[in-house]
């Protein structure tokens, strides 16, 4: 649990945690697209400083990065593999049956590679860097045009909001209920596949209705405050565009230039 870090939030007043939250949500989806434009090594190698640079703007460790990874490693092992096996091209290195390693297969393994870990590296970047309350604000700002076609932009905000709250929460709460189950002499990711499904029962059940607990104890909170949410009702936090903003649109427009001239 302690390597999983979707909805943590590293507080800081460097200037990648003082953009504007839409901004770094909006930046973070274009980076993911132009990451596809790159075709060589010359054009990864820049994403890669570009991203190397970002992360040093954040003063965030790179362990922390790193750990975004581990989850994720042998997906993106798969992926490449498959890759690697089933294409053709090029200088041909191995042949058995229907599996094949060739200069092509082996070029594009690594390029999806790289595409992976600056995708993971950029995402965890939002994620470490932005409140999640900041992101539920952005996500229904960007939304409220959406609202001229009667789109429940509020009823999303909230929903979002709420469960990247509680995303940590849970996180926490599923290690304890694991420490408490060790106690009473539960092994987790021990014996066959089969005894490993059976012993997490004794983990999702007191986990569903803690959750289930929870949700009703917020939702009587909220019902006892008079929450209506909707039209009306005022901000707490208000978003603030600035000019650090606008040239982090300058800057990404900038490497997209570089990028172009650096493809194939």
């Amino acid at each position: 649990m302690n390597k999983l870090i979707l909805g943590r939030y590293i507080a800081g007043d460097s200037l990648i945690h003082r953009l504007d939250p839409r901004a770094k949500l909006v930046l973070s989806f274009y980076f993911v697209g132009i990451i596809f434009m790159a075709n060589n090594w010359q054009s990864f190698s820049m994403l890669l400083i570009f991203t190397l640079v970002c992360i040093l703007a954040s003063k965030i460790s790179l362990s922390f990065f790193l750990k975004g990874v581990r989850p994720l490693i042998w997906l993106i092992i798969f992926t490449v593999a498959l890759q690697m096996l089933f294409s053709s091209g090029g200088q041909m290195y191995w042949h058995w049956g229907i599996f094949k390693i060739s200069e092509f297969g082996v070029t594009n393994g690594l390029y999806i590679f790289c595409r992976f870990i600056l995708i993971i590296f950029m995402s965890t970047l939002l994620t470490l860097s932005t409140a999640p309350l900041q992101l539920a604000d952005a996500i229904e700002s960007l939304l409220k045009p959406l609202k001229a076609i009667k789109f429940p932009v509020y009823e999303i905000a909230l929903m979002l909001s709420i469960a990247l709250r509680f995303v940590p929460t849970l996180m926490d709460e599923t290690a304890k209920i694991m420490n408490a189950q060790r106690a009473r002499g539960v092994n987790f990711g021990q014996g066959s596949l089969i005894k490993q499904m059976q012993s997490i029962i004794p983990l999702l059940i007191p986990l569903f209705v803690s959750s289930f607990n929870r949700a009703e104890d917020l939702a009587i909170t909220m019902e006892s405050r008079g929450y209506q949410g909707g039209e009306g009702r005022t901000k707490y936090r208000v978003l603030k565009w600035q000019t650090t903003d606008t040239m982090a649109f300058v800057l990404f427009a900038v490497v997209t230039v570089v990028l172009v001239y650096l493809k194939n």
